[in-house]
């Protein structure tokens, strides 16, 4: 077996691992609670050690929100990404109607009692305002890099741009926990939607047009 092959299954097996781990840790957390779950906990319903489950994930938070960095990235990456001729407002109007339409997670949908988990929990709010955060930063840097624009104006259009889907993000989590179901909450952020990126148009439709 060639050392690219064994590398290849080693690195295979580490995301399966990681992966085992991170869904072990988000059933505990929907099932008791996040702050009354504990590593040692965590590492048993995996059978690993707590060391391993620290390795993967050196912050507590992290086993709920396992894909942190792919949500921090993803409106940057929509921006970075959009088609010739296509303003940055534009693009993630589209993404955010596409998302929506599919119920996406990285817009705020879950299942299985996922959403309520998050809400009952301080720290995994805390920890989610701090990626969205993130998120508009990168944004910013994106924008900033485009166009050129001074760090204060790529960072209060980055604001503007994030608004839609950090308030929405907050709606679908509320509508979730009165009970609402993905479809319905769908239909009610989509048309919300339209009208904010309708109002936001004037404002920031020709801004940063590739």
């Amino acid at each position: 077996m060639s050392d690219t092959k064994i590398l290849g299954l080693r690195e295979q097996k580490k995301q399966e691992t990681r992966q085992e781990i991170s869904d072990r840790a988000t059933r505990l957390f929907i099932e008791q609670g996040f702050e009354e779950t504990t590593i040692a906990e965590i590492a048993e319903a995996a059978r690993v050690a707590k060391k391993t489950v620290t390795n993967y994930f050196p912050r507590k938070e992290d086993l709920a929100f396992d894909h942190h960095e792919q949500f921090v990235a993803t409106l940057a990456g929509i921006v970075a990404g959009r088609r010739p001729g296509e303003s940055a407002l534009a693009a993630l109007r589209k993404a955010f109607m596409e998302a929506a339409e599919r119920q996406d997670p990285m817009l705020g949908f879950t299942r299985d009692g996922f959403g309520q988990m998050i809400a009952r929990s301080p720290t995994l709010v805390a920890r989610l305002r701090e990626l969205q955060e993130q998120r508009e930063e990168a944004l910013a840097r994106e924008l900033a890099a485009e166009t050129g624009d001074p760090g204060a104006v790529a960072r209060v259009v980055a604001a503007q741009f994030a608004a839609p889907y950090r308030v929405f993000l907050g709606q679908i989590m509320e509508l979730t926990l009165e009970g609402l179901d993905n479809p319905r909450i769908a239909g009610i952020v989509a048309e919300a939607a339209r009208e904010v990126f309708e109002l936001m148009e004037p404002s920031f439709g020709a801004y940063a047009v590739r």
